[in-house]
Protein backbone atom coordinates (compact mmCIF):
# COMPACT_ATOMS: atom_id res chain seq x y z
CA UNK A 1 0.00 0.00 0.00
CA UNK A 2 0.97 3.38 -0.80
CA UNK A 3 2.36 6.29 1.74
CA UNK A 4 -0.86 8.34 0.28
CA UNK A 5 -3.31 6.03 0.79
CA UNK A 6 -1.58 4.09 4.17
CA UNK A 7 -1.81 7.75 5.74
CA UNK A 8 -5.30 8.50 4.44
CA UNK A 9 -6.18 5.38 6.68
CA UNK A 10 -5.40 6.12 9.83
CA UNK A 11 -6.45 9.22 9.13
CA UNK A 12 -9.76 7.86 8.81
CA UNK A 13 -9.24 5.73 11.60
CA UNK A 14 -8.58 8.31 14.05
CA UNK A 15 -11.96 10.17 12.71
CA UNK A 16 -13.60 6.87 13.52
CA UNK A 17 -12.19 7.11 17.08
CA UNK A 18 -13.58 10.31 17.47
CA UNK A 19 -17.28 9.71 16.06
CA UNK A 20 -17.18 6.18 18.45
CA UNK A 21 -15.67 8.58 21.44
CA UNK A 22 -18.94 11.30 20.77
CA UNK A 23 -21.14 8.87 20.30
CA UNK A 24 -19.83 7.66 24.36
CA UNK A 25 -19.72 11.15 25.73
CA UNK A 26 -23.39 11.96 24.25
CA UNK A 27 -25.17 8.62 24.31
CA UNK A 28 -26.74 10.22 27.48
CA UNK A 29 -28.53 13.55 25.82
CA UNK A 30 -25.21 15.71 26.93
CA UNK A 31 -21.49 16.52 26.80
CA UNK A 32 -19.65 17.56 30.03
CA UNK A 33 -16.97 19.64 30.03
CA UNK A 34 -15.48 16.78 32.01
CA UNK A 35 -15.78 14.60 29.39
CA UNK A 36 -13.84 16.54 26.80
CA UNK A 37 -11.39 17.15 29.16
CA UNK A 38 -10.82 13.75 29.62
CA UNK A 39 -11.24 13.08 25.33
CA UNK A 40 -8.11 15.94 24.93
CA UNK A 41 -5.67 14.42 27.88
CA UNK A 42 -6.32 10.76 26.35
CA UNK A 43 -5.48 11.51 22.96
CA UNK A 44 -1.77 13.76 24.39
CA UNK A 45 -0.61 10.76 26.55
CA UNK A 46 -2.05 7.52 24.40
CA UNK A 47 -2.71 8.67 20.98
CA UNK A 48 -0.46 11.00 20.05
CA UNK A 49 3.16 8.46 20.08
CA UNK A 50 0.62 5.60 18.69
CA UNK A 51 2.62 6.10 15.38
CA UNK A 52 4.08 8.34 12.58
CA UNK A 53 0.96 9.33 11.05
CA UNK A 54 0.55 12.78 9.98
CA UNK A 55 -2.23 14.51 7.98
CA UNK A 56 -2.46 16.52 4.88
CA UNK A 57 -1.12 19.84 7.04
CA UNK A 58 2.06 17.47 8.67
CA UNK A 59 -0.18 17.65 12.45
CA UNK A 60 -0.02 14.15 14.22
CA UNK A 61 -2.90 12.33 13.07
CA UNK A 62 -4.58 11.41 16.66
CA UNK A 63 -5.82 14.78 16.70
CA UNK A 64 -8.32 13.80 14.43
CA UNK A 65 -10.33 12.19 17.26
CA UNK A 66 -10.28 15.45 18.64
CA UNK A 67 -11.05 17.81 15.37
CA UNK A 68 -14.03 15.15 14.20
CA UNK A 69 -15.34 15.28 18.43
CA UNK A 70 -15.36 18.72 18.82
CA UNK A 71 -17.29 19.07 14.92
CA UNK A 72 -20.11 16.10 15.95
CA UNK A 73 -20.07 17.95 19.41
CA UNK A 74 -21.15 21.17 17.47
CA UNK A 75 -23.39 20.08 15.17
CA UNK A 76 -25.06 17.35 17.74
CA UNK A 77 -25.61 14.38 15.24
CA UNK A 78 -27.33 11.51 16.78
CA UNK A 79 -24.63 9.33 19.27
CA UNK A 80 -25.86 6.36 17.68
CA UNK A 81 -25.07 6.82 14.40
CA UNK A 82 -22.06 7.87 15.15
CA UNK A 83 -21.47 4.56 17.15
CA UNK A 84 -22.85 2.76 14.27
CA UNK A 85 -20.55 4.43 11.61
CA UNK A 86 -17.36 3.40 14.30
CA UNK A 87 -18.79 0.01 14.27
CA UNK A 88 -18.83 -0.13 10.02
CA UNK A 89 -14.98 1.22 10.06
CA UNK A 90 -14.40 -1.95 12.41
CA UNK A 91 -16.22 -3.87 10.50
CA UNK A 92 -14.25 -2.88 6.66
CA UNK A 93 -10.62 -2.63 8.64
CA UNK A 94 -10.19 -5.10 11.42
CA UNK A 95 -6.55 -5.39 10.63
CA UNK A 96 -6.29 -2.11 12.38
CA UNK A 97 -7.70 -3.11 15.48
CA UNK A 98 -4.93 -5.28 17.07
CA UNK A 99 -5.36 -6.48 20.78
CA UNK A 100 -3.64 -3.59 22.06
CA UNK A 101 -5.58 -0.88 20.18
CA UNK A 102 -8.75 -2.67 21.20
CA UNK A 103 -8.01 -2.34 24.38
CA UNK A 104 -6.60 1.31 24.21
CA UNK A 105 -9.68 2.07 22.79
CA UNK A 106 -11.93 0.49 25.37
CA UNK A 107 -9.75 2.34 28.18
CA UNK A 108 -10.32 5.21 26.40
CA UNK A 109 -13.77 4.60 26.30
CA UNK A 110 -14.49 3.94 29.79
CA UNK A 111 -12.30 7.01 31.13
CA UNK A 112 -14.60 9.42 28.83
CA UNK A 113 -17.40 7.76 30.16
CA UNK A 114 -16.48 8.13 33.78
CA UNK A 115 -15.43 11.32 33.48
CA UNK A 116 -18.30 12.99 34.93
CA UNK A 117 -20.29 11.33 38.18
CA UNK A 118 -19.68 7.74 36.79
CA UNK A 119 -20.70 6.06 33.94
CA UNK A 120 -24.46 5.90 33.13
CA UNK A 121 -27.18 3.18 31.88
CA UNK A 122 -26.72 4.18 28.17
CA UNK A 123 -23.21 5.07 28.39
CA UNK A 124 -22.87 0.88 29.84
CA UNK A 125 -24.99 -0.34 27.13
CA UNK A 126 -22.87 1.40 24.61
CA UNK A 127 -19.75 0.14 26.58
CA UNK A 128 -21.02 -3.50 26.68
CA UNK A 129 -21.94 -3.14 23.04
CA UNK A 130 -18.54 -2.05 22.25
CA UNK A 131 -16.38 -4.66 24.23
CA UNK A 132 -18.37 -7.38 22.39
CA UNK A 133 -17.41 -5.59 19.02
CA UNK A 134 -13.68 -5.24 19.83
CA UNK A 135 -13.45 -8.66 21.72
CA UNK A 136 -14.85 -10.93 18.59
Amino acid sequence: MNDTLHRDLHQRFYQNLGRLFYAIAAVDGVIKKEEIDALKKIVREEWLDLDEYTDSFGTDAAFQIEIIFDWLDANKPDPQNAFQTFMDFHADHKELFTPQINEKILAASQNIAAAFRGKNKSELVMLAKLQSLLKK
